[in-house]
């Protein structure tokens, strides 16, 4: 039932974007009160505590400031877009299951086990790849292929963190830059050439890094005999490439000529893609038991999702405008008057400490997005996108509360101090050193 309810809330937002209906959106907020509602009866632990938390929060702050309902529906509408995001993507992942990807990255994988430093790239490539489709589903659909194979823990913890936060910083089909981007009013086309280059700057970054460390931790090597590549598999990565490529393309070109969110025009490829397979492939005995296990299980799965991003959306409107919020701002542009680079390691600074503390990215980024504004700091809209998607990468590795974090110290086996900070803080740190350089040269 509750799927359902997720579902029509996005179905129905997609409507009201472009009908703009006053009465279809007070409805569609209507149902993302409820979805939120049943999210945090089925959440657990610390997400639970944190989002009721915000919403509480949101909700004291909109009535506070004088705009009770109607702030609250605003702040509900503003982060529709990125539950919707979050909650329709997945289905691209279909297309990919039913084409046999996922075993040829496994086959890949396995072939370099050999060689250490190949295989560290070939994760955290495989990572910058995946994650923008699968999210944090990619993190544990590698760490399965790769659970038998024994390898280090310093060696999983850096690859998957290295990997996936690079998606953070480029990709139009992750929650991150659809957000920042849709808050700063801003086309994708004319940020994607720089996220694309920061993220693979990270991965050079990360695999050099990786090299120095294996020299001095040398890997013990397998006995098992390396097994050539198939064709088959090597035409299943080539395909895999492709298939990336064009999403990335296709929703380019269609912002370029409908001018439409990209966060909207992700959402119907989400959608259409699977149906699109069934139509062309006439499999649609393979597809309906992966739409059906969607509708049932992953959505339900999203609890911690629904209820974060709904009530740290509420949040970050609701904090907009506050005497708090205010300061901070006014401290920040000062700051940018006196020096960019100082107002941009502020930037970090406080998204990293206060998510080291607990509060997720979307709160305190958006409350960013949404009380800066670059005409005001000095500084072109690129930077400022720049600026807070590296923040948000940034505290994505470090903080042991984030959901990259704690899914991989888990898998690991550590802390997430250990796996943020310890194994990856040089990284980390050298990735800052670099994105500000950039983001001084283009601002």
């Amino acid at each position: 039932m509750r799927s359902y309810l997720i579902l029509s809330m996005c179905v129905l937002f997609l409507i009201y974007y472009f009908i703009q209906n006053v009465w279809i959106g007070y409805f569609v907020v209507l149902l993302a009160i409820t979805s939120f509602i049943g999210s945090a009866l089925n959440a657990k632990g610390f997400p639970r505590i944190i989002g009721i938390l915000m919403m509480g929060t949101g909700i004291i702050l909109e009535i506070y400031k004088g705009t009770g309902a109607e702030g609250i529906s605003q702040g509900i509408l503003m982060i529709l877009p990125l539950l919707c995001l979050v909650t329709l993507a997945p289905l691209l992942s279909i297309p990919l299951k039913l084409g046999g990807y996922f075993e040829s990255i496994d086959t890949l994988l396995r072939n370099l086990l050999h060689h250490p430093r190949q295989l560290f790239a070939g994760i955290t490539t495989s990572l910058f790849i995946l994650s923008p489709i699968l999210s944090l589903g990619s993190v544990r659909i590698l760490s399965e292929f790769l659970s038998d194979l024994k390898l280090p823990t310093a060696m999983s913890a850096k690859s998957y963190l290295i990997g996936f936060s690079t998606a953070i910083m480029w990709s139009p089909y992750f929650a991150s830059v659809s957000l920042v981007l849709y808050y700063l009013d801003m086309e994708v086309g004319k940020y994607i050439v720089y996220g694309i280059g920061l993220s693979f700057l990270s991965l050079i970054i990360g695999n050099g890094l990786f090299a120095l460390w294996e020299r001095r931790n040398p890997l013990e090597r397998t006995h098992t005999p390396e097994v050539p590549l198939k064709k088959e598999s090597q035409k299943q990565l080539i395909l895999l490439g492709m298939f990336v490529t064009l999403l990335l393309c296709s929703s380019l070109t269609i912002e370029y000529l409908t001018k439409w969110s990209m966060i909207i025009i992700v959402c119907m490829i989400s959608i259409l893609l699977p149906i699109a397979w069934g139509l062309i492939t006439k499999g649609w005995h393979r597809l309906i038991p992966l739409l059906k296990n969607y509708r049932d299980h992953s959505v339900p799965m999203m609890s911690n999702e629904i209820m974060l991003f709904t009530s740290a959306g509420l949040f970050a409107h609701a904090v907009q405008g506050t005497t708090f919020a205010n300061i901070v701002s006014d401290f920040l542009t000062g700051l940018a008057k006196d020096s960019i680079l100082l107002f941009a390691v502020a930037v970090i600074v406080i998204v990293v400490v206060v998510t080291y503390l607990g509060l997720h990215q979307i709160a305190v980024i958006a409350a960013l997005a949404m009380q800066l504004k670059a005409e005001e700091l000095g500084i072109s809209n690129l930077s400022l996108a720049m600026l807070l998607l590296l923040s948000w990468s940034i505290s994505s590795a470090s903080s042991p509360f984030s959901g990259l974090n704690l899914m991989v110290s888990k898998i690991v086996g550590i802390s997430g101090f250990e796996t943020g900070i310890r194994a990856n803080g040089l990284h980390l740190a050298i990735l800052t050193v670099i994105g500000l350089g950039i983001i001084m040269i283009i601002s």
